[in-house]
């Protein structure tokens, strides 16, 4: 009975224990709960030239966010502008995605011009930072070639239709988007945020400030659909391009083309004058190849193309003729006219300027002439094989030798037949001043 009124008691005790155990872990659990919770926002930074590497960099940064359910995906860009087919390519997964897309224009001092403006505009929330605009948004020809005034007038058509899409299906400003491109009007934060409607959404002076102010928002998506973003406290995760990415982008840069080029058609041009080199036909085809990677995704004009390689084709060949320094100067002249005109676009990122050009081809200049001067100092040493390498050879007599009768002399280690035109006793030391099949013509020392 004792031990029955012991066990009793004893379950009692541990209700109790449980009873005060159970509100402490649930408020445990209630305060880990938010952190658990928290809601993710992946933030990629987009600083180049819209092209096929900026545009993978982007899709595949909106993927991740729809595969990990991100609350929101934060842009932020800096571009002059970029290719129309990689824009559409962006704008397209940013419309298609799952998570919202935020486009932030930052920070102060930055700009999202051409290709850059359609991409704020398509974005769920667009937003610019103090100091920055947006705009200059009209088409330009990518090839160098003359576009007739009816297929300029329809491209216009064609982007501006663009635009004005991307514009009422975000309820943004249609009238100002479409003169961004007939216009090329460009809008600071302020005039693209009191137009009515408005070009953006929020003006904020970073990636924190914005979240702070988008918090609560309700966002109007694409197909109609709204959706409330929650970014209080949220998990900001920077989404890096990969070393690959990084590269190829680098390489894309009109300073860095215009350098492989010239590497690659110098590099290939010394390995066709002298076969076997193999180092500088290996180094120049790279360079070549990457060249011509870059060149595709910038709006090249050929003419510009040809001229910088008729400008080096000329440089090498003032190494095999003579011109007294006629090709030399036309090579450098070809150069220079070849880089000004070889990236036909309007903005000044993509184009080549004089401060860069001038240096690069006084440079190649300069290899011109160190490899001109070894040409010349190669044509001036002795030859040292062959019937030439014989004359001025030195020997040794090694019977007498009389005029218009054969002896025999011994030049380089080998015994040879040799004429004389006065008497060598055996013995002289003689030298070779002729060579006729395998006799040679001596004299004296």
């Amino acid at each position: 009975m004792q031990a029955f009124r012991l066990r009793i008691r004893s379950a009692i005790l541990w209700f109790a224990v449980l009873c005060l155990l159970l509100p402490a872990v649930a408020a445990i659990r209630a305060l880990q709960a938010p952190a658990a919770s928290a809601p993710i926002v992946l933030s990629a930074e987009v600083d180049s030239a819209i092209h096929p590497v900026s545009a993978e960099y982007m899709v595949q940064t909106l993927d991740r966010a729809d595969r990990e359910g991100a609350a929101l995906v934060v842009f932020t860009l800096r571009t002059p502008g970029g290719l129309v087919d990689s824009t559409r390519t962006i704008v397209t997964h940013m419309i298609a995605a799952k998570t919202p897309v935020a486009v932030f224009v930052g920070p102060s001092g930055a700009r999202a011009a051409s290709a850059g403006f359609f991409i704020t505009i398509a974005a769920d929330v667009a937003a610019m930072a103090p100091g920055t605009h947006i705009g200059a948004a009209h088409p330009v020809t990518g090839g160098g070639e003359r576009v007739d005034e009816t297929m300029a007038k329809k491209a216009t058509q064609d982007v501006a239709a663009y635009a004005r899409t991307l514009a009422e299906g975000r309820r943004r400003n249609i009238q100002l988007s479409e003169q961004a491109v007939r216009e090329s009007r460009a809008f600071t934060e302020r005039e693209a945020a009191s137009a009515t409607p408005p070009l953006i959404d929020v003006i904020a002076q970073d990636v924190p400030d914005l979240l702070r102010k988008l918090d609560g928002r309700v966002v109007r998506r694409f197909d109609g659909s709204t959706t409330t973003l929650r970014t209080a406290g949220a998990t900001v995760t920077d989404i890096s391009m990969s070393t690959r990415q990084r590269l190829l982008s680098a390489i894309a840069h009109p300073e860095i083309a215009f350098l492989l080029l010239s590497l690659g058609v110098l590099g290939l041009t010394i390995e066709f004058w002298n076969p076997g080199s193999l180092l500088p036909g290996i180094a120049g085809g790279v360079c070549l190849l990457l060249a011509f990677f870059a060149l595709q995704l910038l709006p090249v004009n050929y003419a510009g193309f040809l001229l910088i390689a008729l400008g080096l084709l000329l440089l090498g060949l003032e190494i095999k003729i003579t011109s007294y320094g006629a090709l030399t100067i036309g090579g450098l002249i070809s150069l220079v006219f070849g880089a000004m005109i070889l990236v036909d676009a309007p903005e000044p990122e993509l184009r080549l300027s004089l401060r860069f050009v001038i240096p690069v081809v006084v440079g190649f200049a300069g290899i011109g002439a160190f490899l001109v001067r070894l040409g010349v100092k190669a044509q001036r040493q002795r030859a040292v094989t062959g019937d030439a390498g014989m004359i001025g050879a030195r020997g040794e007599a090694l019977s007498d030798l009389e005029p218009g009768r054969t002896g025999q002399v011994k030049v380089q280690g080998e015994i040879w037949k040799a004429v004389a035109s006065k008497p060598i006793p055996r013995g002289s030391p003689v030298v070779v001043t002729a060579i006729d099949g395998l006799t040679l013509t001596v004299h004296t020392k």
